[in-house]
Parts: C-alpha cells; sequence; structure tokens
C-alpha cells in the first residue's frame, strides 16, 4: 500500500498519496487546477506550458504542478492573486503565438487551450509581435500538422514514445523558433510515422488532425451514382460519445439510421468483410501449418502496424498475412461480386469507409490495393469524428434517431467473430473460432477465448485443438509489440500465429476515434481514462454473444460468396481480389 502524506490545499488538511504530483493530488481532493494536462493526469506533460503554475510554501518561485511531487506537510495555494495572475500570464503568452481561426479549427467546441484561457481570464492580445514562422503539413494522407497552433506542450513527443515507441517527434530549433515536428522539420510523409495519429488524440489544439476527405465525400454525390458507405466494428462503440452519450453506449442502430439520411446508396458492415478476413486468414494459416509456410503468420489488419513493419522490420514480410484488412477487402467486393450481380460499372461505384482509423487513409492510397479496373478498393475513409462532423452538420438530431439495421443486400450479414474486430486479441479470437472447426470438424464447446482478451502488453497461450498445438500472442502499440518481432528476426519465435494492432487497446482506441478528454466529458466518472478503453470493449463483446451466429465460417452470406464466386478461399480469384502485398522501407504514400 502506498504511503500517505499530509499536505494542505487553499489551508484544508487532505491526506493524499506519497509521490504523485500536486495536479493529481489536487485533483483527487476536488480540485481542478487549470492545465493542458487534461489527458492522462498530466502524464504527458513536459511542464513545458506554464499553465499549471500554483504557490508552496517555502518553494522558491511557482511550480509546475503537473511536475512537482507533493511531501509531507506541503502547503499550496491555487487560488493567490500571485498564482492566478501567473497562470493567465501563462496563457496569454500561448495566445500571443497561435493562429485564432477558431471557427474552421478541427478542434472547435474541443479546444483545452481555449477552455484554459475561459478558466484563467486570459486577456486577448495581452501581448503581441512578431509570430513564429508556420509549417503547414498536409503531404501525408492520415494526418495535418499546423504549427501555428502549436503550444508546444510536448505531449505528442511523449505519446509518440509511449505508445509506439518510436519518438519521431520532437522540439526543433531554439528560442522563439521552437516548433514540435519530425528531425529537420520534415514532413509526416518523409518521417517514419506509422500514421496512426495516437499524436491527434493528446493534442491539446488542432496543431495535430486527420486530413479530412469530407469534401470529397460531398462531391462524390455529385459526380457518382453510387455512393456506397462501409462503417467499422470500433465506429459504433464511440460514435455515441460525439453527442453526449456516455462511453461505452452502443451506437449501431442510431448510426446507420444517420446514414440513410445522408442518402447513401447502400450501407453495408465492415464486420462482413471481417467474417472473410477471418476466413482468407485462418485458411492461410492452416496452409503455412501443413505445409511447412513461414511461421509465425502475423496478422495484417492494421495498416499502423503494416507501416511499422515496412520502415523497421521489412525483413519479416515473409511472416505477414498477406490478406487485406477487412474495409479493403469489403472495397474489392462491392466494386466486383456486387457490381457484377447488380450489373453496375465499377467506374460508378465510389467507395466510402467510416474508420477509426486515421492510418486507413494512407492505406486506400496503396498501388496493391487497386484490384478491380485499376480502381482503388476504396476511394475515400472518414475518421468517426468526420462521420460526426457530417451528421451534425445536415442537422439530424442523434437522440431521435430510430435503430435502423446495417442493408441487406448480398453482403449484409456478419457474425459475431467480425464484430470484436475492434479490440485487440479480437482478430486472434475470431480466428481460433475459425481454425478450431477447420481442424477438428466441430464448433468449439466455448466461443470466448478468454486467453486473448484483455488489455495486457502481450499476452499468449497455447491451445490443444484436437491433438494440434497452437500457440498464440496478441499485441498491441508497437512499443509492445516490438520484442515479439525481435523474436522472429532472431529466430527464437515460439508462436504460431500473431495479431499485432497498431494502437493501444487495438482500434477502439484509433487516432480517429473521439477524444477522451475529462474536462469536456462531465458526465464521465472519475477514472475515465483508466477504463474508457474497456467500456469501449464491452460494446463490441456484447454485440458479440447477442448474435445468433458467432463465427464467421457460419455466416451465410459468406458461404454463398464463395459458392457463386470466389470458389476455395485462398483460391486463384480470391488472391486475386482479397490478398495484398508489402514493400520495404519509405516506397509509400504515393498520390499525394
Amino acid at each position: 500500500m502506498a504511503k500517505l502524506v499530509n499536505i494542505k490545499i487553499e489551508g484544508k488538511s487532505f491526506q493524499v498519496e506519497e509521490g504523485l504530483t500536486i495536479l493529481k493530488a489536487a485533483k483527487k481532493c476536488g480540485f481542478d487546477i487549470p492545465s493542458l494536462c487534461a489527458f492522462n493526469d498530466g502524464k504527458c506533460s513536459l511542464a513545458s506550458c506554464r499553465v499549471c503554475l500554483v504557490e508552496v510554501k517555502g518553494a522558491r518561485g511557482l511550480v509546475a504542478s503537473c511536475a512537482y511531487p507533493v511531501n509531507e506537510g506541503m502547503e499550496i495555494s491555487i487560488s493567490s492573486p500571485r498564482a492566478a495572475k501567473a497562470r493567465r500570464s501563462s496563457v496569454e503568452l500561448l495566445l500571443s503565438n497561435h493562429s485564432k481561426n477558431c471557427q474552421q479549427c478541427s478542434k472547435n467546441g474541443q479546444c483545452e487551450l481555449l477552455h484554459v484561457a475561459t478558466v484563467t481570464g486570459a486577456r486577448d492580445n495581452a501581448y503581441t509581435g512578431e509570430l513564429t514562422r508556420t509549417t503547414l503539413d498536409r503531404l501525408a494522407p492520415g494526418i495535418v500538422r499546423d504549427t501555428s497552433k502549436c503550444v508546444i506542450c510536448g505531449r505528442c513527443i511523449v505519446r509518440c514514445k509511449e505508445a509506439q515507441g518510436i519518438g519521431i517527434l520532437g522540439q526543433e530549433f531554439r528560442g522563439f523558433k521552437t516548433i514540435v515536428s519530425p528531425a529537420d522539420n520534415r514532413s509526416f510523409m518523409h518521417s517514419p510515422c506509422i500514421q496512426c495519429g495516437q499524436c491527434i488524440n493528446v493534442c491539446p489544439t488542432g496543431a495535430l488532425s486527420e486530413n479530412s476527405e469530407i469534401n470529397a465525400v460531398d462531391k462524390a454525390f455529385t459526380t457518382h451514382k453510387y455512393v456506397i458507405v462501409q462503417t467499422a466494428p470500433a465506429v459504433r462503440a464511440a460514435i455515441a460519445e460525439e453527442f453526449g452519450e456516455k462511453i461505452g453506449t452502443p451506437g449501431t442502430g442510431k448510426m446507420v439510421a444517420a446514414l440513410h439520411r445522408l442518402g447513401f446508396y447502400r450501407v453495408f458492415d465492415v464486420n462482413f468483410s471481417a467474417d472473410l478476413t477471418i476466413i482468407e486468414e485462418a485458411t492461410e494459416l492452416l496452409i503455412r501449418m501443413k505445409t511447412g509456410g513461414k511461421l509465425p503468420q502475423i496478422t495484417s489488419c492494421s495498416p499502423g502496424w503494416i507501416n511499422y513493419m515496412e520502415y523497421f522490420y521489412p525483413d519479416i514480410i515473409p511472416h505477414i498475412s498477406t490478406c487485406k484488412s477487412p474495409h479493403e477487402m469489403g472495397g474489392a467486393i462491392i466494386k466486383s461480386y456486387f457490381a457484377e450481380t447488380h450489373g453496375l460499372d465499377p467506374k460508378d461505384i465510389f467507395v466510402v469507409s467510416i474508420m477509426p482509423c486515421t492510418a486507413k487513409k494512407y492505406e486506400k492510397t496503396r498501388p496493391q490495393n487497386a484490384a478491380v479496373q485499376n480502381l482503388p478498393d476504396v476511394d475515400a475513409v472518414l475518421t468517426t469524428r468526420e462521420l460526426a462532423k457530417i451528421i451534425k452538420r445536415a442537422g439530424i438530431n442523434w437522440q431521435k434517431l430510430p435503430e435502423e439495421q446495417f442493408d441487406d443486400d448480398l453482403i449484409g450479414e456478419y457474425s459475431g467473430a467480425g464484430v470484436i474486430f475492434g479490440v485487440t486479441g479480437g482478430v486472434m479470437e475470431a480466428a481460433l473460432r475459425t481454425a478450431y472447426h477447420e481442424l477438428t470438424g466441430k464448433e468449439a464447446d466455448i466461443v470466448a477465448f478468454s486467453e486473448v482478451r484483455g488489455l495486457e502488453n502481450i499476452k499468449e497461450a497455447e491451445l490443444d485443438i484436437n491433438g494440434t498445438k497452437v500457440r498464440v500472442a496478441v499485441s498491441h502499440g508497437m512499443k509492445n509489440a516490438k520484442p515479439l518481432l525481435d523474436q522472429i528476426r532472431n529466430g527464437t519465435s515460439p508462436y504460431h500465429f500473431i495479431e499485432i494492432m497498431g494502437c493501444p487497446g487495438g482500434c477502439i482506441n484509433g487516432g480517429g476515434q473521439p477524444f477522451v478528454k475529462p474536462v469536456f466529458l462531465p458526465n464521465e466518472d472519475d477514472n475515465i481514462l483508466e477504463t474508457y478503453m474497456k467500456k469501449r470493449a464491452s460494446v463490441l463483446y456484447s454485440e458479440d454473444e447477442k448474435q445468433v451466429v458467432r463465427q464467421s465460417h457460419n455466416n451465410k452470406d459468406i458461404l454463398r460468396l464463395y459458392k457463386n464466386y470466389l470458389g476455395e478461399p485462398c483460391g486463384h480469384k480470391a488472391h486475386h481480389l482479397l490478398h495484398t502485398s508489402y514493400v520495404a522501407d519509405r516506397v509509400r504514400f504515393p498520390g499525394k
């Protein structure tokens, strides 16, 4: 048990855990010190913004509460005139070098800088003068960087290191010229950025944002006859948050209703394609196991992970499943099977994927993902946040929307296995359900493989399936995955199958999901930052449990697709439409 120390805040006595920062200790005692450390309770702070200054008795000068630990007998003043004035000045200095086009900013309504400016009473134009030269980087498909909105808080720098172990961001130049950027102020496109968007999730302003494709979708409605949308599993687990609902509120039915009202020709679920992915990926695994192919086989659903692999571990390409990610498979099937069955010209079809992920925006540009007439499998990718924007723009009242079903037209059915793709361990669990059937000819007595569930950094299990021992591992976030990859590189990996997702927690915590900031979620409980991924995951696991069909190989639409069109799994036609290839190093981001 942690040692407790006695402190005073505003003259009142409290007991808190030794070692906590003043900012975190104050929060536990019911005080919200203005700060730009609202994400992760200040964990991502480099104490550089000076917004959270407080007065500590006996200290030499004011201290940054996000970095200063409490100790026995400490007396803290938050509201003293000296501290309040200093915090206001800190915010005013940040504003003096900040682009104020708030109306057009991606963080409009969720800007932490604007929030602390209001709380501290910061005055506009309190300081005036020259502005730091701006870099506007729009080259990369997934992420936009605008230094005119950056407050140099360092949260993105720490997040890239902590979540991905990469650390492509740092402070460039000195003094007034300081900016946050990749080395030498390069574009994200020309750096080892995996386009995961985790930096966007922690940015307090609009300095980092997704490269929006809303205009491209708008144009498609005027230039294409058939604009078809498909939504990823994780989107339903978070979209309701954009409309004031609590984290963990299912949003499937209302989301579908909103998409119908937006005028899409068909509204499909990527869960169908997730089931298709499992059939192909499980078949590929069993072929490798039977023929002495490269093992372990590693999943290929996460484009952030694929980016990382191509840059840092290109030597393990033979271990990566050649399966496209589910939404790319969906796009290929829509422009082939669906189009041919309905007598449509693929050139008249525009496929929009709603994704929790900014790396998917890059993925759709890969030339390897153009299976039909050299057309891209997917034409546009919108994040969960972008979908919320177009729903609000259309004047659709979320709370009054009915619960509607996805369109059931050739590719409408999906299983519970497809639903859980959005959480770490979900792809593995779905694959095991089908692999068990393929190896035994029976359904597993227990459908849920709990061994691969949870948010541990690395989960591993050994399953005896009809005498065949299958060793598996699951990891999420590239920093966590690195030990598994090093084992493969060194020839010491004991596994047959490994699932890797680029984002911590999986797609439920993707770089395109709603922002999780306590200051903007007043209806949530205090431990939101420790539990939000579990709450989103619970939406997917709950939907899985409600499905009558919970195994991909029992999806009737999938069975019909193979019978009438694809032939056998991993066969010639399936390979042409549903599989891809990879490249070493930086041969990426074409056409931007």
